[in-house]
């Protein structure tokens, strides 16, 4: 298939209850000719394929989904990411339960008033009635090439059930299959809630600044540029930066933290946050489609589309498993009357009854449900992860390793000292503000506060380029001049006895420190010290009760590492370049399952290189797209909230799977033996689904502070 003639299409597709229900999807489309990259997201009720339209249309792909019973519909960009709840009794499952409930009744009442004739076809006629749409959806299936579905077995095992004469059971099991179905939809729809939250914090309308005035307007047409006012007590429309006002903004709706968090100007805020104080202008940054709780909602769909292995290997088992079902009924229907001359009737009964029993449905939801659930309460604390694979990962972390500066640290370093070897203090700052005038890396940045808090003016600088992991040049006046570290200062030969020895006494006190050199001259020394953050020591605290080691991995020299290390009470390496880092992470990883935890920006090769990479960062691109997981609030601690809610998923899945396993191998026994029938089948397959679904829910109650403080990994 020529991948250039492909388009890339988008639908929401309506009426999907369970993950049996995403893989009818799956199949149907990608049978049709023309298409490939069939993704089926369960919660977020999506459809993504890429589409030859020459082989097939839209508009096919469209009528293929409704066939079996679907709602489809074109997702436009300006389309909720996931539709609005209904009620229960006006979804086409709602309205089949209240019809065969009817036709229930009323045959109940024709058995009570009526001759036992009219009765019996009272029966009949309820069945009929209320098994015709299941059938409808399983013939369409079976065209799809899916003759193996719960419709199918349920249809089979309603009209065997009136062949065999029991009519009064198989209305009633069409009833409550129809109630089982209810359930399933509502239990699914309470997990989708959490997506409809993120979306709903958003608010519709902004005052923007229009010259002099202030108009209402629509938060989606807002654009980067836009200046918006925001009131106390009024949600931010839109990611920006406050211009003018202080205030305390609430970002607990973003992040989860609870305290509100001081803005002046010049500060970065969310969509969705609250303005608790003062009235605030803020300069719109991102565009309504790419705000922070934009990107998080397609974070948290995309991660439904990385499957865990779990996940698949069920898929896979239940192709197996179906089919295998259909054969033991058959066994159980015709073995026993032709080989040891038993009743037909009593044995074809048991064989539907197996049928309805051996459906997978609880057992294909177990997994999906679950991982959903954790993704919706990990977002609302500001914990992301990618998809169910990332969390079986994280769930069997056995170490964690720390980047330094940003991470443990706040990553805003400040200058303590500034010691000339020759000239003055101002001199030797300028020198180095020049060097460091366009640098990103956070020690650099202290600087060139440093010297514009002074009103300190560097000269101009020509040729200036960083040295990753080590420092930054540039060219002053003709000459060369460094700024780094002394490892640095000792490659290019500037670092005499007495640097050394100012170097050494600075580190003691668990200071950065970095040379200015002018050539191979020293110039003087400059001293940065990054405080730990608040939680740091209580995060590795928490990680040791949970049986993780924990190391640190820096640049830093190492006495200013050893100094951290200790206050932490973590192991650590210091002196790393990041391909160094990436080596020590390949060393840890040898036997171990590793997670490395950095600020996304400089550690990426190291956070691909774990086995979970976590970037620390509100909401940044890198922290949102680069890494398996992120970190909104940045806190340390947040670590082992992470990991608690990837095994407690864990936990919770396999609590799924001994439901759905445990209460089908208890019923297939049973109705072999004849204890159960057709409608203690149908209760335990549907009434499986929806235990599972609810356990699985129980994971939206995730707290990470009450997690952290349990070491064990149940849910």
């Amino acid at each position: 298939m020529n991948k250039q003639s492909l388009a890339t299409l988008e639908w929401r597709v309506t009426g999907m209850d369970c993950g049996g229900c995403a893989a009818k999807v799956r199949g149907a489309v990608e049978r049709l000719p023309g298409v490939a990259e069939v993704d089926v997201a369960l919660m977020a009720e999506r459809l993504r394929l890429d589409l030859d339209p020459h082989q097939t249309s839209p508009d096919a792909v469209v009528g293929a989904v409704r066939a079996l019973g679907f709602g489809i519909e074109s997702k436009a960009p300006e389309n909720p990411t996931v539709a609005p709840a209904r009620r229960w009794y006006k979804t086409g499952k709602g309205r089949l339960v209240l019809g065969t409930g009817a036709l229930l009744i009323a045959a109940f009442v024709a058995h009570l008033t009526l001759p036992p004739v009219v009765a019996h076809w009272a029966f009949i006629l309820a069945t009929l009635i209320g098994v015709t749409p299941v059938a409808r959806r399983a013939v369409a299936m079976t065209r799809a090439g899916m003759p193996f579905t719960i419709e199918m077995l349920m249809s089979i095992a309603a009209i065997g059930a009136l062949v065999i004469g029991a009519a009064e059971e198989a209305a009633f099991v069409v009833f409550l299959f129809a109630v089982g179905e209810m359930l399933e939809g509502l239990a699914t729809d309470k997990a989708r809630d959490g997506i409809r939250a993120l979306a709903a914090l958003v608010p519709r309308t902004a005052l923007l600044e229009d010259g002099a005035e202030i108009r209402e307007v629509a938060a989606e047409r807002l654009r980067i540029g836009h200046v918006v006012l925001v009131r106390p007590g009024d949600r931010l429309p839109a990611d920006g930066t406050v211009i003018e006002g202080v205030s305390g903004v609430d970002e607990s709706p973003v992040t989860g933290e609870s305290v509100p968090a001081l803005k002046e100007p010049g500060a970065g805020v969310f969509a969705g946050s609250i303005n608790t104080e003062a009235a605030l202008r803020v300069q719109v940054s991102r565009e309504a489609a790419d705000n922070t709780i934009a990107r998080i909602i397609r974070l948290v769909e995309e991660a439904e589309s990385a499957r865990a292995p779990t996940e698949r290997f069920i898929d896979r088992f239940s192709r197996i498993y179906m089919p295998a079902v259909v054969g033991m009924a058959l066994l159980v229907a015709l073995v026993p009357p032709l080989a040891f001359g038993l009743g037909w009737g009593d044995w074809i009964y048991r064989a539907l009854a197996l049928l309805l029993i051996g459906c997978p449905c609880a057992m294909v939801i177990s997994v999906p449900a679950s991982i959903a659930s954790a993704l919706s309460a990990g977002s609302r604390h500001g914990l992301l992860m990618k998809g169910g694979a990332v969390i079986e990962a994280a769930a069997r972390t056995t170490h964690v390793a720390f980047d330094k500066t940003g991470t443990l640290t706040h990553g805003r370093p400040v200058v303590t000292d500034v010691i000339p070897l020759s000239g003055s203090e101002t001199d030797l700052l300028a020198l180095a503000a020049a060097v460091e005038r366009g640098a990103s890396h956070p020690l650099g940045q202290a600087i060139r506060i440093r010297a514009e808090a002074d009103g300190v003016l560097g000269p101009a600088a020509t040729a200036a380029r960083a040295i990753p992991g080590k420092g930054a040049e540039a060219v002053i006046e003709g000459a060369t001049v460094t700024v780094g570290s002394p490892r640095l200062a000792k490659e290019i030969g500037a670092m005499n006895a007495t640097a050394t020895t100012s170097a050494a006494a600075l580190e003691e006190e668990g200071k950065t420190v970095v040379v200015v050199a002018r050539g191979d001259t020293p110039l003087g020394l400059i001293a940065l010290r990054d405080e730990l953050r608040a939680d740091a020591a209580a995060a590795m605290r928490q990680l040791r009760g949970k049986g993780i080691a924990a190391l640190m991995l820096t640049g830093d020299n190492p006495r200013t590492a050893s100094a951290l290390a200790d206050e932490l009470g973590l192991d650590h390496r210091a002196e790393l370049l990041p391909e160094d880092k990436v080596a020590a992470i390949r060393e840890l990883a040898s036997g171990r399952q590793v997670m490395m935890v950095g600020d996304g920006i400089n550690d990426a090769p190291a956070l691909a290189t774990a086995q979970v990479g976590v970037a620390m960062g509100s909401g940044t691109d890198v922290a949102l797209e680069t890494a398996d997981a992120a970190i909104l609030r940045n806190r340390v601690s947040d670590v082992a909230g992470l990991i608690a809610l990837a095994r407690a998923t864990i936990a919770n899945i396999h609590q799924n799977m001994t439901i759905a396993l445990g209460l089908k191998a208890v019923f297939l026994v049973t109705t072999v033996l004849g204890i159960t029938g057709l409608w203690i089948a149908i209760l335990a397959d549907t009434g499986a689904t929806v235990l599972v679904t609810a356990n699985a829910l129980r994971l939206l109650l995730f707290r990470p502070q009450r997690m952290i403080q349990d070491t064990s990994p149940r849910a």
